[in-house]
């Protein structure tokens, strides 16, 4: 197949979003998807190593959209919100995905980027690493955010996604925003919404 690696890839992604309107994750192969996006087999174990790859590959695009930047053009509100929504506009996808509890299911890449996301804002603030007591609080928290975000998701995304970025924001504990709010004062580029965090 002629074409970009990334022109592929979404070619592959939509098949498999076809396929979710009709069926589960756990129960899609990926004989169904590489005949749905007529593709032969080597061409999707090129590019993922399995189907739950290929929904984190999805997720991480949203992310590059919305979460990463987080700090150079938008505030935590608005790439959480941007995150959300783009969640909420792929309802039957991401639904889906979430409900799988596979080893490298979308659950876990979630929380691991979220986590890496955090820990390295984090030490930019303090300009150096985090200690236990802090590493511990923002796991705890970064568990919680995405067990949030999966209830929501199974439960068919009943909330607006501005309505579970609030509560998100204010479950962020004070020794986290108060690292947010240190990094905030020492760069203009920084535009964390503070004041909502420690609402």
């Amino acid at each position: 197949m002629s074409g970009s690696p990334d022109k592929t890839k979404w070619k592959i992604a939509e098949a498999l979003k076809s396929l979710l309107r009709k069926k589960s994750l756990s129960k899609i192969t990926v004989q169904e998807i590489i005949e749905c996006a007529d593709v032969a087999r080597p061409t999707f174990y090129r590019h993922f190593r399995d189907k739950y790859d290929l929904v984190n590959w999805y997720f991480q695009k949203l992310c590059d959209r919305s979460f990463f930047l987080m700090g150079k053009s938008l505030t935590l509100r608005e790439a959480l919100t941007q995150k959300f929504a783009f969640l909420k506009s792929e309802q039957d996808f991401f639904t889906q995905a979430f409900r799988s509890e596979a080893q490298n299911s979308l659950v876990e890449y979630d929380y691991q980027c979220i986590h890496a996301f955090y820990s390295d804002y984090i030490r930019r603030a303090l300009n150096g690493e985090m200690d236990g007591k802090l590493s511990f609080v923002l796991e705890m928290y970064c568990r919680g955010s995405i067990d949030m975000t999966v209830r929501w998701a199974r439960d068919g995304m009943k909330q607006d996604p501005e309505e579970i970025v609030d509560g998100l924001i204010l479950a962020l504990p004070p020794v986290l925003s108060n690292q947010f709010e240190k990094l905030q004062k020492k760069s203009d580029n920084v535009t964390i919404d503070v004041k909502m965090m420690q609402m």
